[in-house]
């Protein structure tokens, strides 16, 4: 089987003999060295060549400076692109850290819970109308069935007692 070439196959074997070690020289400085990066974008400015091929050779003066305006514009529509795109992280860090879990609050609530039933019904009744259901004083005297200043007086002496039994469970403030 003998190889044919055609006209544009020779112009691109004679571009990429003649130009293509200059191009990568002259990109290579423009990627900072990073020569995978530069021999892809002398591929890419050859493949422009090529696509173009009828032009340039209509063009009939040097295509040196085609092919090294056509590198410096992929260069820097490569450098736009990552600087638009956000920079990719490694997922895997995200494996290693602790997943947020309730077991704090839990075992914060039992701890408060078990306090609670340390108080009398009264003391209790009092903390649990005013602070964990929310009602005002009066609103708890209302409730049940005694004085307000009854209200705050359990509320107070609740929250001593409280604040001794969580003491004793080794929660501190």
């Amino acid at each position: 089987m003998t190889e044919r070439t055609t006209p544009d196959d020779a112009l691109m074997r004679a571009l990429y003999a003649e130009h293509a070690g200059p191009l990568l020289a002259f990109v290579l400085r423009l990627v900072a060295g990073d020569r995978h990066r530069a021999e892809d974008v002398v591929q890419e400015t050859l493949l422009r060549a090529w696509r173009n091929a009828d032009q340039l050779q209509r063009s009939g003066g040097s295509v040196r400076p085609w092919l090294v305006t056509v590198a410096r514009r992929i260069v820097i529509d490569g450098h736009r692109q990552r600087r638009a795109r956000p920079h990719e992280v490694d997922a895997a860090p995200l494996h290693a850290m602790p997943a947020a879990d309730d077991i704090d609050r839990a075992l914060r609530q039992m701890t408060i819970s078990d306090a609670l039933n340390d108080l009398t019904d009264a003391h209790r009744a009092a903390l649990v109308e005013t602070y964990f259901k929310g009602r005002t004083v009066s609103e708890a005297a209302e409730v049940l069935g005694v004085p307000a200043g009854t209200v705050r007086s359990r509320v107070f002496y609740a929250l001593r007692s409280l604040k001794l039994s969580l003491e004793e469970r080794g929660v501190t403030a």
